[in-house]
């Protein structure tokens, strides 16, 4: 054998043996530092727990790429390839690959216990009376699922809105919808089901929550979401991955979500 072909199949087996020592690439999850009950720099939200599980059943390290989840998030995070995954997104996500789903939620209703509200619909003959608060990210109320059911109902006026984003300078900002039904500030609220979960167990006054699973006159909801996760277009192995660890262990992830509160459908 001539030298050159030693030096060839040695450089092949150095090459491989490399190749087989080194580590996995670590797992990148985008997630926003400050956004309970799904995430925070302290991991302690149940995106948090389910992207470690990932990791776990992936066998690669975990690491994070933190930014407020605002307008341009997926952009600026995922798609500019600071990161390889998104933990919750609504299913067929245009701006991304998603998983298959792995919860389906919905908006509630929230209300004190002691008001024995147990509202079921948005047709309920005591809403006219009632204060409702909702979510909205805009002054004009006109985006969140709730506003347009109000609105044909010439209920706008019963209306108060609370910023989806809260105050971001301080901890828990997507909080204050909950804790205002607490303080008797509105009679009910219209919250997303994870949050509503999420903060009405942390919430001293006993607080009842109804998810809304189905549109009057029995249209589909357009209260109720699958969630899953999401990939870069172009990353398909991941999402095969993803999809595989879902169909496997999905009463593993359905009960970090209880944890939490998550109301599932």
């Amino acid at each position: 054998m001539s030298s050159v072909c030693r030096a060839l199949i040695a450089a092949v087996l150095a090459a491989v043996a490399l190749s087989a020592s080194a580590p996995p690439a670590p797992l990148r999850v985008c997630a926003d530092p400050n956004n309970l009950p799904f995430s925070n720099h302290d991991q302690q939200g149940f995106e948090n727990r389910i992207a470690a599980f990932v990791a776990g059943e992936l066998h690669r390290p975990l690491e994070y790429f933190w930014s407020p989840q605002r307008r341009g998030f997926i952009r600026n995070t995922l798609n500019a390839r600071r990161c390889d995954l998104v933990i919750s997104v609504p299913a067929r996500y245009e701006l991304l690959q998603t998983t298959r789903p792995y919860y389906r939620s919905a908006y509630a209703f929230v209300a004190r216990r002691d008001h024995h509200l147990r509202l079921q619909s948005f047709d309920d003959a005591r809403l006219p009376r009632l204060t409702i608060g909702i979510q909205v990210t805009g002054d004009d109320y006109a985006n969140p699922p709730a506003a347009q059911a109000l609105a044909v109902r010439h209920l706008a006026a019963n209306v108060r809105g609370y910023p989806i984003y809260g105050d971001y300078s301080k901890p828990d900002p997507q909080r204050d919808i909950v804790d205002a039904v607490a303080r008797r500030e509105v009679d009910v609220a219209v919250v997303w089901g994870p949050l509503a979960g999420y903060y009405a167990r942390k919430s001293s006054t006993p607080l009842e929550v109804i998810p809304i699973r189905s549109a009057p006159n029995g249209r589909a909801s357009t209260f109720a979401f699958d969630i899953a996760m999401g990939v870069r277009r172009d990353d398909a192995p991941l999402r095969a991955a993803l999809d595989a660890i879902i169909a496997r262990r999905s009463p593993e992830l359905r009960r970090i979500l209880r944890e939490y509160g998550v109301p599932l459908l």
